[in-house]
This record gives structure tokens, sequence and C-alpha cells, in this order.
């Protein structure tokens, strides 16, 4: 039994204007539903990019960042110039000379890099070629056995998954890891794969060592778990036509 990406959420201060940059950086559509601001996926297998509105100020760098790929150098050129007139502004991280990637801050200072064509892990990726994460090995492992998505790197503490269908991947860095900020700006939700039961696949992520957080509210049909580093993720319980 599997769980499936069903999007990545941002929590933001003003989620439609979040919404319009990320859709103007990456060529998607502004979709408005009922209590949040989306960016339907380009292309499949993909997710949905969600945005959603916080009051909680940021504190620190995010757990996950997006790694854009670049297929030419003036593709490289072009995100970063198309970012830079939305609103983004470059950021300083340590990167050394000579690095060729850029590294870029959202307007509400969400960190995100611009790699370079002929870049070999993202070749074979989507336009977000990788959600980069801070997180250990076993954290790789732990989404490796959720979404049944097989492990493309699993190295000097450092994992990375994709779906056996490509596109964008998903990697952890592995120690050291950065101090929780606790005010985490980006979230997985996920959704029991077509025929799960519900509470049977909260039962496999407990066992492969998520923690339950809080049971669903009246009304609700989400459930708020941790991953096996602490990070918070959520379990939609219920999904249109299922």
């Amino acid at each position: 039994m599997t769980v499936e990406i069903v999007e990545l959420s941002f929590a933001a201060h003003d989620p439609a204007a979040q919404a319009r940059f990320w859709a103007g950086v990456l060529g998607r559509t502004v979709v408005h539903r009922a209590d949040e601001v989306a960016l339907p996926p380009d292309q499949e297998p993909g997710f949905v990019l969600a945005f959603e509105h916080t009051d909680v100020p940021r504190r620190g760098a995010n757990q996950m960042h997006f790694d854009l790929r670049s297929a030419t150098p003036q593709e490289q050129a072009a995100t970063v110039a198309r970012a830079l007139a939305l609103g983004a502004t470059h950021l300083d991280v340590g990167q050394l000379p000579e690095e060729e990637h850029v590294v870029l801050a959202d307007p509400e200072g969400n960190e995100f890099c611009v790699v370079e064509a002929g870049n070999g892990f993202l070749a074979d990726t989507g336009r977000i070629g990788c959600v980069s994460s801070d997180g250990t090995r076993r954290l790789g492992h732990f989404w490796s056995d959720a979404l049944g998505w097989p492990l493309v790197w699993d190295q000097d503490e450092e994992t990375a998954i994709q779906s056996p269908r490509g596109g964008t991947k998903i990697s952890w860095g592995g120690p050291p890891l950065a101090r929780r900020s606790g005010s985490e700006r980006l979230r997985w939700l996920v959704a029991p794969a077509a025929g799960s039961d519900p509470d049977a696949e909260v039962g496999q992520l407990l066992r492969r060592g998520a923690t339950r957080l809080s049971d669903p509210e009246p009304g609700t049909d989400q459930m708020v778990l941790a991953d096996p580093d602490g990070n918070e993720f959520r379990l939609l319980l219920t999904r249109a036509g299922g």
C-alpha cells in the first residue's frame, strides 16, 4: 500500500501574489479554489502547487526548496531574468564562485536555485527538477516506501527518489541538519492511492516511522502527521470521486 502526492502547499502572507510569481517563473496557470490559490501541474507526472494564507512570520531557511532545471545556458539566464523581473532577489547562502547554479529568493524569501545546463542529476526531470530537502537517509527511505518511488541515489547519507514515470525528484542532503525555525513554509499533502483504505494507510505510515500529530477535526478530511525527522505533512482521507 502506498500514498500519492496531491500537492505541495506554500504558506504565504499573500497567496495570490505568490501564486502569480511562481506561475510566471514556471509558466503555469493560476487557479482560484475555495480556500487557496493553486497552480496545476504543467506535465504528468506532476503535482499541484497550492498557496495558503498564514500570518506566522518566516524564520530561517526552509526545509525544502526547488532546483529548477535548465536545458541550455540561455534558458538558465532567461529563467533568472524572468524571476528577478517578477520580484525575486539574489541570495548568498555561501555558494562558491565556481558553482554555476544561481540562488534566488522569491518575494516572500523562499529559497530556490536555477541550476546550470548539463547538470546530470536533473537530466531526466521536469521543470522543477528536484525538491531538495534537509533530511536524513532514513527520511529518504521513508518516502521511498510510502510513495512507492525507487531510490535513484543512496550514497554518503544523501538520498533521492523519483516516480517510476519520471518527473521531479525529491532529495535529502543528510546530516548535519539545520536547526528548526518553527515557521516551515512548505509541506506535502498526500492521499491513499486509488483503492487503498485510509485507516490502513495511516497504520502503514505510522509503522514506517511517522507520528500522528492530530486527528481530523469535525468537518475536515485531513490528518496532520510528522515524518521520521519531525517535518509536518498532511494526509487527505477522502478524494473527489473516491
